[in-house]
């Protein structure tokens, strides 16, 4: 075999791994395009939550139950955790995280 024939194969090998690679490529740029979405209709959707726990929280307890009293402080750390989980999504999506640590925001 002459070196010209080698670095044809070569050639055609080095075009094919790259076609592959860059199929292979494509097919992960759109799982990330979707879970983008998905991410962005799930911080859409915890909003829409967050608000209306909001709403509930803001309106007094007439009755003075232990189960009551414990139904709302779990509404409660619900509505945390809403809030908590949306700014850690939104702080990964955008790469602000400075420290790489997420920080929970005590209450």
């Amino acid at each position: 075999m002459t070196l010209l024939s080698i670095l044809i194969v070569l050639c055609c090998l080095l075009f094919l791994l790259s076609a592959f690679l860059a199929w292979k490529l494509y097919n992960f740029s759109l799982i990330i395009i979707d879970m983008e979405d998905s991410i962005d209709e799930s911080l859409e959707i915890l909003d829409k939550k967050y608000k209306s726990m909001y709403e509930i929280l803001q309106k007094p307890i007439f009755f003075d139950s232990v189960e009551v009293r414990q139904v709302v402080a779990d509404i409660r750390d619900c509505h945390q955790s809403i809030l908590y989980i949306a700014n850690t999504l939104t702080r990964q999506s955008k790469g602000i995280e400075e420290s790489g640590e997420i920080k929970k925001k005590d209450s």
